[in-house]
């Protein structure tokens, strides 16, 4: 399906299709889906390792001085587990990668078959008449049990092996442009994918089980719920609002958020940047009290002590960052509701300053760039203030009619409701030290799961734990609804024809398009939900899968109670495609997974390379009681 583009960092991309068959209400189903998948650049490893990592690119100097014990561990990490075959023999013959020698090259010697004991390079020169280069390298170790000796130079990477491991944030960006089609493009490709030589349908299992596959497209009936009535702000009154019709955006030109906070006392930190971008911090600060009483929320004039400038290194430094922190935080006299820290550009010190802030000193952060605030747009001041105002207890905007008005039959005024929402973050495949992150959210429960073969597990032991921990009080059992959402699924819909009214002829399904017959479940309640406008690419629905139902919610109310929520979320003025209590359960399990990504993580890395059995999982640190309520994920 195309050829392979590169990505950098010895990855290449490549077209393909997903297949999957599912039960369905209109029998067994078979879901094709277009698709966009990284793998490893099938090159020799030394210009594989050159494009991977960063140390590799002056190769002659590292021919000559060999690798650092540090660099030699990001080696191992960077091979660990491929398949590469060999250049020097006529035959070609695969191996997996176990590990790297101890000693380099120029000092290994293994045994023959009489037990006579061979230097590496003698033998290559003798057997092959080859003369090994990079001798100051080590050698790949491919078998676990005894010594099995390649010299990276001589190997190449097999083609079609995934790549596992974790993609940058540039890899990823480059894989979402190749898999963004709109609507028309990506069904085209899918109707290619049916008919094509390689297709599902072009095999000869499907006979072999005597399937016949339609090539068509299942046809069905959806519908398109409206949008909710919303409350918000205007200077000490609530206004109610209607999203447009289309999009279901709203603006707050004329508005305030619904519920403003006040920031009176916080302080500005500063990390690298140039002189005439830090000579611009008092002007950004500025802008943004501006904006923010704009939108109704205060944020004081001046900082409570003057702006902090730091070099960049700091972020590279936990003990020099902590103190920098503790510094800013002691001179406010210990009273900070809120720390603003600017940053030249990304850098991994953001998790360390995330879990010093939040777990050690307490104090609510709200990370920025430079670049943003060269010419700060009233947009990126906006979406700064609602973060901001989210993360100290403020709300941006409410439902118009309250939960009982809007499903009488099963809430009553005084009953309280709870929403909860649940997530976990797992590493990356090739990370068998790091433990998953797992978050719970509330003040209902929407836990993403990965998919259908985890449902039970995941009903008898979440909701299992959820009653116990309501015995704990006498008399309280409350019914319970339970239901998973999944998003990372391979089901796309495509209108028929495209909405007539739309002013802009849009090809995706238009939001508030909710799917409940045909394609699911033939027995369980379950249903897919397009909450959000597609801007780009084609529209993803979220399936909602109920698993447990004690409140016996019909489909409408459910659904109708679902995409309402959607209209919620504090960091925008436009309905999300997922549920905010699971949006929310993913932000603070990210913020889990950022607590134990720090420089200690090296000590786990080491690991791999003595090949010493996984450490004990590290304890996540505990807010502290100040950040403890509040959304400081957001």
């Amino acid at each position: 399906m195309g050829g392979a583009k590169e990505i950098g960092g010895g990855a290449i991309a490549l077209k393909g299709f997903f297949q999957s068959l599912r039960p369905t209400q209109q029998g067994l189903a078979l879901n094709v889906d277009f698709s966009v998948t990284a793998f490893h650049e099938s090159i020799g490893v030394i210009p594989y390792l050159q494009k991977r990592l960063d140390f590799m690119h002056n190769l002659c100097q590292k021919k000559a001085r060999g690798l650092t014990s540090g660099e030699k561990k990001e080696v191992e990490k960077a091979l660990k587990n491929i398949r590469i075959f060999v250049c020097h023999r006529e035959t070609v013959q695969r191996y997996r990668v176990c590990s790297l020698t101890e000693e380099v090259t120029e000092n290994l010697w293994f045994p023959d078959r009489d037990g006579k004991s061979l230097r590496l390079v003698d033998y290559f020169k003798n057997q092959y008449n080859y003369d090994i280069q990079y001798r100051n390298f080590p050698c790949l170790q491919i078998s676990r049990r005894k010594p099995c000796y390649l010299p990276m130079e001589l190997c190449v990477i097999c083609e079609g092996q995934k790549f596992l491991g974790k993609l940058s944030d540039d890899q990823t960006a480059k894989i979402l442009k190749m898999g963004c089609q709109r609507p028309r493009e990506r069904k085209k490709t899918i109707d290619q994918v049916m008919e094509g030589p390689v297709g599902p349908t072009s095999g000869n299992q499907g006979r072999g089980f005597k399937l016949q596959v339609s090539r068509e497209m299942t046809r069905l009936t959806g519908r398109i719920l409206q949008p909710p009535k919303l409350k918000l702000g205007n200077g000490g009154h609530i206004r109610n609002l209607t999203p447009s019709r289309h999009d279901r955006q709203w603006n707050l030109l004329d508005s305030h958020v619904f519920e403003g906070t006040r920031v009176a006392r916080w302080a500005l930190i500063s990390f690298g940047g140039t002189s005439d971008q830090k000579s611009n911090i008092q002007k950004f600060i500025n802008q943004l009290s501006q904006r923010c009483e704009q939108l109704g929320i205060f944020l004081h004039k001046n900082t409570l002590v003057n702006p902090l400038f730091e070099p960049m290194h700091v972020l590279g430094n936990v003990k020099l960052l902590e103190s920098k922190l503790k510094k800013i935080h002691k001179a406010a006299f210990n009273n900070l509701q809120l720390l603003i820290c600017v940053m030249e550009r990304k850098h991994k010190g953001y998790a360390d300053l995330k879990r010093i802030a939040e777990t050690n000193i307490g104090i609510v952060s709200q990370c920025c760039l430079y670049p943003n605030l060269d010419k700060p747009s009233s947009q990126f001041l906006a979406n700064l203030a609602l973060k901001i105002n989210a993360k100290v207890g403020g709300c941006t905007v409410a439902l118009y009619n309250s939960l009982p008005s809007q499903i009488p039959r099963l809430f009553r005024q005084d009953d309280p409701v709870i929403f909860m929402g649940a997530d976990v973050t797992h590493p990356h495949p090739l990370d068998d030290f790091s433990p998953s992150v797992a978050a719970v959210v509330g003040s209902v429960n929407w836990p993403a799961a990965n998919n259908e073969t985890q449902f039970y597990k995941v009903l008898q032991e979440e909701l299992q734990e959820i009653r116990r921990a309501c015995s704990r009080f006498p008399g309280y059992k409350p019914p319970i609804t339970f239901a998973v959402v999944q998003k990372r699924h391979h089901t796309r819909l495509f209108p028929y024809e495209p909405e007539p009214t739309s002013p802009w002829n849009d090809e995706n399904i238009p939001p508030g398009t909710v799917v409940d017959t045909v394609i699911t479940h033939p027995r369980e309640f379950d249903f897919y939900l397009c909450s959000h406008w597609g801007v780009k690419g084609t529209s993803r629905p979220i399936h909602y899968h109920v698993l447990w139902d004690e409140n016996h919610f019909t489909s409408d109310e459910l659904q109708k109670l679902v995409y309402n929520l959607c209209y919620t979320f504090v960091r925008c003025t436009k309905p999300i495609s997922l549920v905010p209590p699971a949006y929310y359960a993913h932000l603070a399990a990210y913020r889990g997974r950022l607590y134990l990504d720090r420089s200690d993580s090296s000590v786990q890395r080491s690991s791999t390379i003595s090949r010493a059995p996984p450490p004990k999982a590290m304890p996540l640190p505990k807010l502290t009681e100040n950040i403890r309520k509040l959304m400081f994920y957001c």
